[in-house]
């Protein structure tokens, strides 16, 4: 016998209720701990977690920005102004510096210089990188996209260059996860580390069309 199931539609929500549902379903997401620079060159830093993957050949992310309290964030102006920037991952260790960077800060603050982080430079885009992050991809933004009866915009950019920390990458160039030990975002203030790896093959789908 199924279990009895609550059923509601986004229109009977209030405020921010449907982004709250969203975010506690939609679980783990990954972490875009953006880098970019303003007209004036001033560094930016800033974590997202409405972002992913949406080509591998060739390879283009996706980060969904919205403003906050009806404001543009830095980083989507200076993605609009500059074209660049570079996705920072978020390891465990970098927890605490990643939620510092979260804070919102007039545009003249050094959100690296706030968090404590020193930069590495960037070899074909100008942001810098977040130097203690285990691996960054360099973008350049390709795309902005708004959404539909939303204030938020999608912006796709392709990944230009990747860097990894020593060790990270495998003879295969598969990521070494356990290295990596990715940081991931629950709902509201909750964030997820690396629980147990359990590898699953692919099914043979050629064998089993030729065993019929």
């Amino acid at each position: 016998m199924a279990a009895e199931m609550m059923s509601i539609t986004p229109e009977e929500l209030e405020g921010r209720t449907a982004y709250r549902v969203m975010t506690g379903l939609v679980v783990p997401r990954p972490i875009a701990w953006l880098s970019t620079l303003s007209k004036e060159g001033v560094p930016n830093l800033a974590p997202f977690s409405f972002y992913n993957a949406v080509s591998g050949t060739p390879p283009v992310v996706m980060i969904s920005i919205s403003p906050r309290r009806g404001v543009e964030k830095d980083t989507m102006r200076n993605c609009r102004d500059t074209g660049e920037f570079v996705l920072n991952l978020v390891s465990e260790s970098l927890a605490h510096q990643m939620n510092l960077t979260s804070k919102q800060c007039p545009p003249e603050v050094n959100e690296f210089e706030l968090a404590g982080l020193e930069t590495a430079q960037s070899i074909d885009v100008r942001p810098p990188r977040v130097a203690a992050a285990m691996a960054a991809m360099e973008a350049k933004v390709i795309q902005i996209i708004p959404v539909p009866g939303s204030a938020a915009e999608m912006v796709l950019g392709r990944v230009v260059r990747f860097h990894f920390r020593e060790g990270l990458l495998r003879p295969d160039y598969s990521v070494d996860s356990e290295l990596l030990r990715p940081l991931a975002r629950l709902g509201r203030d909750d964030y997820v580390t690396i629980g147990k790896i359990i590898p699953i093959p692919r099914p043979d789908v050629d064998a089993a069309w030729n065993s019929r």
